[in-house]
């Protein structure tokens, strides 16, 4: 089984933020493979069923970014999933909005939804991050910036969101190696 984690904020006020990315791309994922409903499990909404003949299961947790790890140690305890067979998706500050990267194992950038899930199962997992840019304007925080809506047009962010799906399921049926070939080499913005 491969545990797919989609890292964000629980509620309506943050559904668009840029820190949801991830859940935005895991719930396309999810619609898209006909993955049936969210059930609340794990700390988080939870589906799981069969993706072009692999066993996936999908994870929002509800802990909050910060304490994301709760809910996948809880996950990944649960189905016994080893931290090599987990991707979590989320957003990047590092890469200008658009650009998906996919990446086995490394550091967390900082970024603390990546960091609490490091601190509850290791650094071994497969990170899919979704580039948000950084604030342009030199007095609005980094806070502030990821848990503010996106102000690309909705055809925009729908296109990166189904990019990441497409890179999510690259992994899914071709592994993590073929997945970086093919979608770390695509030229951003298409």
């Amino acid at each position: 089984m491969l545990l797919i984690v989609g890292l964000g904020n629980p509620g309506s006020r943050y559904e668009r933020s840029r820190h949801n990315a991830g859940f935005m791309a895991v719930d396309r994922y999810r619609r898209w493979q006909q993955l049936g409903r969210w059930r609340r499990r794990y700390l988080g909404r939870w589906c799981e069923g069969r993706a072009a003949g692999h066993d996936v299961a999908l994870l929002q947790p509800y802990t909050f970014m910060n304490e994301s790890g709760q809910a996948v140690a809880a996950a990944a305890g649960g189905k016994q999933v080893p931290p090599e067979r987990i991707v979590v998706v989320h957003d990047d500050l590092d890469f200008p909005f658009g650009v998906i990267r996919i990446r086995a194992g490394g550091g967390t950038g900082g970024h603390r939804g990546l960091e609490s899930v490091a601190a509850a199962i290791g650094k071994d997992f497969i990170r899919v991050r979704i580039g948000i840019g950084r604030p342009q304007n030199p007095f609005v925080s980094t806070t502030d910036w990821v848990l503010s809506d996106f102000d690309a047009t909705p055809g925009e962010l729908e296109q990166v969101v189904d990019r990441a799906a497409e890179c999510i399921h690259a992994i899914v049926t071709g592994g993590v190696e073929a997945a970086m070939n093919a979608c770390n080499r695509r030229d951003d913005g298409e």
